[in-house]
């Protein structure tokens, strides 16, 4: 039987901003390390994208040798309370453990998160130094795979200077994952870790504007863009444009970075109303719906145009969602939004059925005619995903970009201009946090081969 994680309960937590997950005690996590067969062909690695040696932190837990085991994880993971967190483990590395093929799998994202928290708790240990080897990169963007990229660049003794748009460091990290999900006193001890190991971070410096990619090659030996996905999807549906409904970056990101959920400690207020409707069930849909409810609104809904078996949201965050109030209004598509004096005050929707699967693998939604319908919302939040983020990609005469807008690289991140490399969902468009370090540490190698070659 798979070890529980401790929660706060639902009643308890609408109401406030802290993190709803409390991790394992140590007694949880060596009886939940013991679950693990150490298999000698351990397949839960191969569906790591950072390659962590899981069996042997697992192991290290066991002993109760907690400070060898953030040790291991570290050898190949510079954020593991971050992904610990936030990371799918569930179609990832324990997908692939064994003890799932028949019942369930081991916590692995669980028994990480402890190995990072107890070293939090006990003092981060610094990093050692390396020897410089004079060489300079430049990472645009300070994300997932911005950070990633950069901490394994200083690892080889490189020189690396981040580049962020931003007052605050972490990209989507810190504005777009809420609070009750991902502390922010997280991401700065992991961020004050990678500073430790020699990065230097220029924030307020937005790269195509403030200053030019071409600025930068004259500078470094290498640059590496990871601005991520921030271009937010509309439906393009009449009202959208009202007062009140707002992409699901803009409502994140004015209650995470401008600490809107604190207000009226700070001055930034945002104004849901009584009943607020999400459109989409991804993971952001859910931390918009999620954090609606903490922000005051009596009803929130999830209105999604498949059923719940399509819904990209992991299945703890869908659960949680749930267990707090949030109502799923499952193969419903908005149809337009009707305002009052320039805000929004209704949306009209229609039913759907599930046609033939569609290129995504998922069965194509229908509409059903005659079943429009009406209701009254404050609020609309829309959460259909996002693309990659313009301004880099149009500033670059000569790069090479697909049709949505995402830099076109090969396996390593290398584009189409020498020198510069790119990765994280600026590259791949919208995707997971451990994919987008996945692909940071890959280009990370592919530059240090490229800086030491020149």
């Amino acid at each position: 039987m798979r070890t529980s994680m401790p929660e706060q309960k639902p009643k308890e937590r609408i109401k406030n901003f802290n993190e709803v997950a409390l991790g394992y005690s140590e007694e949880d996590a060596v009886k939940e390390a013991s679950r693990c067969l150490n298999c000698k062909k351990p397949s839960c690695v191969k569906g790591c994208p950072v390659g962590i040696d899981i069996p042997g932190f697992i192991q290290l837990i066991k002993e109760k040798r907690f400070e060898d085991a953030i040790d291991k994880i570290k050898e190949k993971n510079s954020l593991p309370a971050i992904c610990g967190r936030v990371c799918p483990q569930e179609t990832q590395c324990e997908q692939l453990c064994i003890l799932g093929k028949k019942g369930e799998p081991v916590a692995i994202g669980r028994l990480e998160r402890f190995a990072a928290d107890w070293e939090r708790k006990k003092g981060v240990k610094p990093p050692e130094k390396v020897e410089d080897t004079n060489k300079k990169i430049a990472v645009v963007g300070s994300g997932p795979a911005g950070l990633t990229c950069a901490a394994e660049l200083a690892k080889k003794g490189h020189s690396v200077t981040i580049f962020e748009s931003l007052h605050k460091t972490g990209g989507v990290l810190m504005y777009g994952i809420p609070e009750f999900r991902m502390p922010k006193k997280i991401v700065e001890s992991e961020i004050d870790y990678i500073k430790d190991l020699g990065v230097k971070i220029k924030t307020d410096m937005v790269v195509g504007k403030t200053i030019e990619v071409d600025e930068l090659k004259k500078d470094f030996d290498a640059v590496f863009v990871a601005t991520g996905a921030g271009l937010p999807m509309f439906m393009h549906l009449p009202g959208e444009n009202l007062n009140g409904v707002y992409s699901a970056n803009e409502f994140l990101t004015r209650v995470n970075l401008m600490k809107a959920y604190r207000f009226p400690e700070y001055d930034t207020p945002v104004t849901i109303g009584k009943r607020v409707a999400v459109v989409g069930a991804g993971n952001v849909a859910m931390d918009s719906a999620r954090t609606s409810l903490r922000l005051g609104a009596e009803q929130v809904f999830i209105v999604y145009r498949r059923s719940e078996k399509e819904m990209p949201a992991r299945k703890e965050e869908a659960e949680h969602a749930k267990q707090e109030g949030v109502k799923f209004m499952l193969l419903t598509n908005p149809i337009r939004f009707i305002g009052e004096n320039g805000r929004v005050k209704k949306m009209e929707y229609i039913q759907m059925k599930l046609g033939e699967p569609d290129e995504s693998g998922r069965r194509r939604p229908i509409p059903i005619k005659g079943s429009e319908s009406v209701m009254g919302v404050d609020t609309v939040i829309m959460a259909i995903g996002q693309r990659p983020n313009p301004l880099v990609p149009k500033s670059m005469p000569g790069l090479e970009t697909g049709r949505h807008g995402n830099i076109i690289t090969d396996e390593h991140g290398k584009t189409s201009i020498k020198g510069v490399f790119a990765g994280g969902d600026i590259a791949t468009g919208a995707a997971t946090v451990i994919s987008a370090m996945g692909m940071g540490k890959k280009s990370a190698r592919a530059i240090d081969r490229y800086v030491k070659e020149k």
